[in-house]
């Protein structure tokens, strides 16, 4: 593969630490210019020196190891910080790829019993790092514990291994989701950047995790230059809703350092939602959502219809730019 002048300056720093690991699967996709920017590291990120390593300020809201809880309702849980393939827009640098390694059993063991002390927590994220880099008896470890501990919780299972190693989801991985999946339901989170990234492999295997009743939903990153036209956000929205994905989170490109060089301006992806209402139906539109800085926690970001309120009534505007009514009571 011949490199760029500023793919072959590219060097692990202090600030820049994230490794280069490319999956065979992704290997023939570089060509497309959306594909490598993703995956293949730029001298650009050594130039960044805006944001942190922990944008969202993680580290201060971890209450056992590897357990972060920073909402109310819901926590994360760190499985692991290995990935089959380091995308370059990384949020978490400060922990993927850094040789931590996979759970203990003391530490799955302390998380279980936070949760199981905390009843306000209805949601866990089992995250990390990709859940699915752990061997079957590991995960199936982890399932059981945690489903011991609390069977009540939604467990999210996020992954982008769909896409960079979708040989990972064998039969038998399935029979240890299939025997764990009691209680509460599973739900599974995909990130799909790029339409060309719903390869015919990874769309099979999400549909097996949805015969299993386990619903899907996609995690996008609005990234410079891989998917910020509404072109090619309609055709990933419209192709992941026809693979039995929800279209979730668009999410804007939080603050971290190396990432500069990937992240849409503000102003940008505000146009680029409101062109993207205009063309998608109501279960294809994502929600654009911001991590706000500092650990400031997610903000929908949206177009706002409400000009003001006189009185009884309220005062719209729509989408093609008229003037509507409402009264606020009857």
């Amino acid at each position: 593969m011949s490199l760029t002048d500023d793919e072959r300056e590219w060097r692990e720093d202090e600030r820049n630490t994230l490794p280069v690991l490319i999956s065979d699967e992704i290997v023939p996709l570089l060509s497309d210019p959306a594909i490598r920017r993703q995956f293949v590291p730029s001298a650009l990120e050594n130039r960044d020196t805006i944001g942190s390593l922990d944008p969202l300020e993680e580290v201060s809201h971890e209450r056992s190891e590897r357990l972060i809880h920073r909402y109310g309702n819901r926590a994360a849980f760190l499985v692991t910080d290995r990935c089959f393939a380091y995308c370059r827009h990384c949020f978490r640098r400060r922990f993927t790829g850094t040789m931590s390694g996979e759970v203990t059993a003391d530490e799955i063991g302390k998380a279980a019993e936070y949760l199981a002390e905390h009843r306000e927590i209805s949601e866990v994220l089992l995250t990390g790092g990709d859940m699915f880099t752990l061997s079957d008896s590991s995960i199936e470890r982890l399932l059981t514990t945690l489903k011991s501990a609390r069977e009540d919780i939604i467990y999210r299972l996020c992954t982008r291994a769909l896409f960079t190693s979708p040989d990972r989801f064998t039969d038998s991985l399935f029979d240890i989701i299939e025997r764990s999946n009691h209680g509460a339901p599973f739900y599974l989170m995909t990130q799909f950047n790029h339409s060309a990234e719903l390869t015919e492999k990874a769309v099979e295997k999400v549909n097996r995790f949805v015969r299993l009743g386990i619903p899907a939903l996609n995690q996008c990153v609005l990234l410079r230059g891989v998917n910020d036209t509404l072109e090619e956000q309609v055709r990933l929205c419209n192709a992941l809703l026809r693979s039995r994905i929800k279209p979730y989170y668009l999410f804007q490109g939080d603050l971290v350092t190396g990432t500069a060089h990937l992240r849409v301006p503000l102003s940008r992806g505000l146009e680029l939602e409101k062109e993207m209402r205009r063309e998608l139906s109501g279960i294809g539109m994502p929600q654009y959502t911001i991590d706000l800085p500092e650990g400031g926690g997610k903000v929908i970001l949206t177009e706002n219809h409400i000009i003001g309120r006189e009185g009884n009534t309220w005062r719209f505007t729509t989408p093609e730019g008229e003037e509507r009514l409402y009264p606020e009571d009857l």
